[in-house]
């Protein structure tokens, strides 16, 4: 996997990622019963977002280290996908 591949692949897993742990430990303002006039009840309670992107971060440098020791380690790649998956096709004969 070349540097170019590993970067694309580690930007497109971080959003997908950010998006996953944005709710985590998120206090609303109904949560804590303070609702500042002219916002929604279910605005955040303060900032949050560092701890989104630190969260998001080391969850992404988990999961490529995982592809990256199965690609490069094991020698697996994205056409051996198939060959891990069972085979779900109707049997024919009994």
């Amino acid at each position: 996997m070349n540097w170019v591949l590993f970067a694309a692949l580690f930007f497109v897993t971080w959003w997908l990622v950010l998006f996953i742990v944005l709710p985590f430990s998120l206090r609303t303002q109904d949560d804590d019963r303070d609702v500042t006039l002219g916002t929604v009840s279910s605005a955040p309670r303060g900032p949050h977002m560092r701890r989104a992107f630190l969260r998001a971060t080391v969850v992404t440098v988990v999961v490529m280290g995982i592809l990256y020791g199965l690609t490069m380690g094991l020698g697996f790649s994205f056409d051996d996908i198939m060959q891990i998956m069972p085979d779900f096709s109707p049997n024919t004969h009994h």
